[in-house]
């Protein structure tokens, strides 16, 4: 299946939970099941709620299935939990960093800022979102999307940056200081089940 380019607050509607802390997916009316009278069915058996966990982390980073399948077999073959190596994987991507760091509202914007060439990593032009970051890699943005990036932090007065990052807002610059680490996921999912899917 192709990229899904509906209304996002579907998605959050679909797993119950806000996929983006943002008010239109925070509402509690907006988590409601999709469809007229929201969907009134059995309760979900196993596979159906590891799969609705699954679902939540492939909304919340905005991934394909097959993304996120080989991201699940990097992690597997990678030493220690699996768990935590696949949200580390999922946290280093470049347009989750720019999310994170308060450069723009939504993952979706941020995808965009990359996609367009807005982004450079290490003073290169990096148009992939799915391009991975490292410990020390220094983040800008190109000089004409500057007053449009202002404009978004503004707005995002109480957005709280991980510890991983350090983002220096005069000069719009974010550095990766370290590995991200679950407990610095601000997005509460159950990776065990997650990994219990993949089996």
């Amino acid at each position: 299946m192709a990229r899904y380019t509906g209304p996002k607050v579907r998605l959050s509607r679909r797993v119950g939970v806000p996929i983006e802390d943002n008010p239109k997916h925070t509402s509690k009316r907006q988590l409601t099941p999709p469809g007229i009278h929201g969907f009134r069915g059995r309760r979900l058996r196993d596979y159906g709620v590891r799969l609705q966990e699954k679902q939540k982390l492939r909304f919340h980073y905005h991934v394909l299935e097959r993304q996120m399948r080989r991201y699940v077999d990097r992690a597997k073959s990678g030493a220690g939990n699996t768990g935590d190596l696949l949200l580390q994987l999922l946290e280093r991507r470049l347009d989750n960093v720019v999310r994170r760091s308060g450069l723009s509202r939504t993952i979706w914007q941020a995808r965009q800022l990359v996609a367009h060439g807005h982004v450079l990593v290490n003073g290169r032009k990096t148009d992939r979102p799915s391009f991975e970051v490292k410990v020390g890699d220094v983040i800008t943005l190109k000089p004409k999307i500057q007053k449009n990036i202002r404009e978004t932090m503004e707005t995002m007065s109480g957005h709280e940056v991980p510890g991983w990052i350090d983002v220096n807002p005069g000069e719009l610059t974010v550095r990766i200081t370290a590995l991200p680490t679950p407990d610095q996921v601000p997005f509460g999912v159950n990776m065990n089940l997650i990994v219990e899917f993949y089996r």
